[in-house]
């Protein structure tokens, strides 16, 4: 790593530390050599769930946008519903 790690590395150092826990969980149901499609399905399901915790992590912020505010990002307006 950088002696001086920008906001985007240091932004993916902290996403990277949130999906510890899945990760875990998928190394724990990789020790197949079986790629069958019931296996492939069950590796779309973790992927679908660590999509899915980013959004969950976002809403359950105390203070919302506070993960852009710590690593300098600008927080994206509301879009208007159409």
């Amino acid at each position: 790593m950088l002696a001086q790690p920008t906001r985007i590395d240091l932004l993916e150092l902290d996403i990277d530390i949130r999906l510890m826990k899945l990760w875990d969980e998928v190394n724990a149901a990789a020790q197949t050599d079986n790629w069958s499609e019931e296996w492939i399905a069950t590796m779309a399901k973790f992927i679908r769930a660590a999509y899915g915790k980013g959004y969950t992590d976002a809403l359950r912020e105390d203070n919302l946008g506070q993960l852009c505010r710590d690593h300098g990002f600008k927080i994206p307006a509301r879009r208007i519903a159409a």
